[in-house]
């Protein structure tokens, strides 16, 4: 019998990419999404395919165990066992979306197999924050190639963590949201990002010495800034530093941006209407925008869907 616990999608506001190269990182849970792990009573096309596809992270699990290189104690007989009775992980959170479905997979797997485990908790020490973020980075290394570890630990403890570095994490209390004009909002682009080979170029990118240059310095500048503004509720330096990242991304990371969003960046930056950024590695699903009046922002973007999920 399987406990039921949902596992939340997650909005990386501030750190895409960067956060590979110690820029900060801020990620708040979104519960608008979730996943939880199911045994079905009448399998359709989706849990069947839900359970295959676990079944293929399993020989992955498996082939780490044999290197010796899993990095927790995963009764992975027992997982074996119920995906032979048709367990799938049961999810409305949309893939190559930006939003964690894989990270929401990682952290129900660890929850439900993992031996020993590091239980969930706000009262986290750094020294466990840094080593759960460690173990999801390889166990979500299967569906990305390479990953932080961020959007399982973010899945698993369902709580804003702040990255301040790769060895210090930790959660942190978010402004509440009021009934301001400003706002940060969704988009959707309604096409699927696909993670893997966007990371691929990032990394490529990283060899080039003015791409490395421009992540530590105005990269890392507006995004920090970004964040500090964000927690402190200081509106006006948010999206004046804002801008300054949005400029930059749409510069340096094109390829991430879907091209029909291309002309509707700049225009957010030439009128000041609103600054788009990307929510996660890119490439379609979401993306993510600030204003300073969402009903201006609205009507400048007329006809695209867009969901508020933090006002100031």
């Amino acid at each position: 019998m399987l406990k039921q616990s949902l596992y939340y999608s997650k909005i990386l506001l501030f750190g895409e990419y960067g956060i590979i190269h110690d820029s900060m990182g801020l990620s708040i849970p979104y519960n608008d999404y979730n996943g939880k792990l199911l045994f079905s009573e009448t399998p359709d096309a989706s849990s069947e395919k839900s359970n295959e596809n676990l079944k293929k992270f399993l020989k992955y699990l498996v082939a780490l165990d044999n290197q010796g290189q899993l990095p927790c104690a995963l009764d992975l007989n027992k997982l074996s066992t119920d995906l032979d009775k048709g367990m799938h992980f049961d999810s409305s959170i949309p893939q190559g979306f930006g939003v964690g479905s894989s990270g929401a997979i990682v952290a129900a797997i660890y929850d439900h197999y993992c031996e020993g485990k590091i239980e969930s908790s706000k009262d986290l020490s750094n020294d466990k924050f840094v080593e759960l973020k460690k173990t999801f980075g390889t166990l979500e290394s299967y569906f990305h190639g390479r990953s932080s570890g961020l959007d399982p630990l973010i899945c698993y403890l369902n709580l804003p963590v702040l990255i301040k570095s790769k060895e210090e994490l930790g959660t942190v209390g978010l402004p509440e949201s009021n009934t301001g004009k400003g706002a940060i909002f969704l988009m959707n682009t309604g096409a699927t990002g696909k993670t893997q080979p966007l990371v691929q170029h990032f990394m490529e990118r990283c060899k080039e010495e003015g791409f490395r240059k421009m992540l530590k310095g105005k990269f890392k500048q507006y995004n920090d800034a970004c964040i500090d503004a964000f927690l402190n509720k200081e509106s006006k330096p948010l999206l004046r530093n804002m801008k300054g990242l949005s400029s930059i991304l749409l510069e340096h990371f094109k390829p991430m941006i879907p091209k029909l969003y291309h002309k509707l960046w700049q225009e957010g930056i030439d009128s000041n209407a609103y600054y788009l950024k990307l929510c996660g590695s890119g490439g379609g699903g979401f993306i993510l925008g600030f204003t300073e009046d969402i009903e201006a922002a609205k009507s400048k973007l007329e006809g695209y869907p867009l969901n508020v999920i933090h006002r100031f």
